[in-house]
C-alpha cells in the first residue's frame, strides 16, 4: 500500500496541533475526511487544515471504502465502540489514550483486531519521541548500573473550570473519561515506564477525592513491581497549589540515577559518581507525528510501531489494579 488514507472521528482540540497535521504532513499519508458532531466546527477544521471532506456522522467514515485507517480522537467512553466498528469495517485504527475505559474493554478490542486482521495502535506517542529514546539508550548503556527503583511524582493545580461545578471539563466526568485526570495523564507515565523498564507485573494503590471539586479521584498513590524485579512507586495529585506543581521521574540504579519529566520535557539529568550530565531533547512541533510515522510505516509494511494494542492494554491493566485498591 503506497498511500494510507485517513479519517478522523472526533477532530477536537487534540487534533489541532498535537496530532491532526501529522496525517497530511507525513509522506505516504493523506487526511481525507474528518468528523465532529458540531457542523460549524468540523467545517472550520477542514477548511483550515485543507481536508477535502467533512461529516458530522462517524458512520460516514467507518463505511467509506476509500478510507484505509481511522483515528479515534473522541473521549475514552467511545474508544471501544468506534475502534471495533472501524476494524469490523476493514480499517486499521489509531486510538487516543487511554486505549479504553478499562482492561476488559482493551481485551475486547484486541480480540476484534485479531479476528479481522486489522491493526490497532494506541496513541502512546512518547515511545517514539527523541527525549524518551535518549533515556532508553542511557538505560541500555547501563550508565547508572543495575536498576533498582523508580519513583514518580506528578502534582498539578486544578484548572479554573474544576472550581465551578457547571463548567467542569468532560475529563473529570467518570461516565465519559473514567477516573478524571489520572485517566487523562497517568497513562502516559505508566506506558513510558513499560517502554523503559519492561512490563509491570503487579500493582496496588490507594485513591481519594480530597478537594471535592468533582466526583473523580484527585489524589492517588501506588506501588508496583516490574517483571525485571525493579520496584516502583507513584504519587499523583491534581489539586495542589500552583507553586507546588511537580513532574518528576527518578530511575535509581546501583551507580546513580536518571531524573526526567513526562510532560515538561525538562533536561534529562544523569547523576553518577563522576558527576552530572544533562541531555536536552525538545519535542517536535506536532508531538504525535513521530509515532504516527511509525504507524504509517507499519501499515505500508516497511516498519513497526513501538506502541501496540498489547502494550496499551498492559497500561490499562495497571491502572485498574491501582484503582482497585488491592
Amino acid at each position: 500500500m503506497d498511500m494510507i488514507r485517513w479519517g478522523i472521528i472526533g477532530c477536537g482540540d487534540v487534533c489541532e496541533k498535537k496530532s491532526g497535521p501529522a496525517f497530511y504532513k507525513i509522506e505516504h499519508s493523506a487526511l481525507d475526511v474528518v468528523m465532529r458532531r458540531d457542523e460549524e466546527k468540523v467545517k472550520d477544521f477542514a477548511r483550515r487544515h485543507h481536508v477535502p471532506r467533512y461529516t458530522t456522522n462517524a458512520e460516514d467514515i467507518i463505511a467509506d471504502p476509500n478510507i484505509d485507517a481511522v483515528y479515534v480522537a473522541t473521549p475514552p467512553s467511545t474508544h471501544k465502540e468506534y475502534a471495533i466498528r472501524a476494524m469490523r469495517a476493514g480499517k486499521s485504527v489509531y486510538v487516543e489514550k487511554p486505549m479504553a475505559m478499562n482492561y476488559k474493554e482493551c481485551l475486547e478490542m484486541i480480540a476484534v483486531s485479531r479476528a479481522t486482521g486489522q491493526k490497532l495502535f494506541p496513541a502512546f506517542y512518547r515511545r517514539a519521541l527523541p527525549y524518551f529514546l535518549q533515556i532508553k539508550s542511557l538505560l541500555e548503556q547501563q550508565v547508572i548500573g543495575k536498576l533498582l527503583l523508580v519513583a514518580v511524582t506528578h502534582y498539578k493545580a486544578p484548572l479554573d473550570t474544576d472550581l465551578v461545578p457547571d463548567k467542569h471539563s468532560w475529563r473529570v466526568d467518570r461516565r465519559i473519561a473514567g477516573e478524571g485526570y489520572f485517566y487523562d495523564l497517568a497513562p502516559h507515565t505508566l506506558d513510558i515506564l513499560d517502554f523503559l523498564l519492561g512490563e509491570i507485573e503487579d500493582a496496588s494503590g490507594f485513591s481519594s477525592n480530597r478537594a471535592g471539586f468533582y466526583e473523580a479521584k484527585d489524589t492517588l498513590v501506588a506501588s508496583f513491581r516490574f517483571k525485571s524485579g525493579v520496584l516502583g512507586s507513584g504519587q499523583w495529585s491534581f489539586v495542589v497549589a500552583p507553586d507546588k506543581e511537580q513532574d518528576t521521574v527518578e530511575i535509581i540504579g546501583t551507580e546513580g540515577k536518571i531524573v526526567f519529566s513526562i510532560f515538561a520535557f525538562a533536561p534529562i539529568r544523569v547523576e553518577t559518581g563522576s558527576g552530572t550530565r544533562l541531555f536536552e531533547c525538545a519535542p517536535p512541533e506536532h508531538i504525535e507525528q513521530p509515532l504516527i510515522q511509525t504507524i504509517v510505516d507499519e501499515l505500508r509494511g516497511v516498519g513497526a510501531s513501538p506502541s501496540t494494542d498489547e502494550s496499551g492494554a498492559r497500561t490499562a491493566r495497571v491502572m485498574d489494579m491501582i484503582l482497585s485498591g488491592k
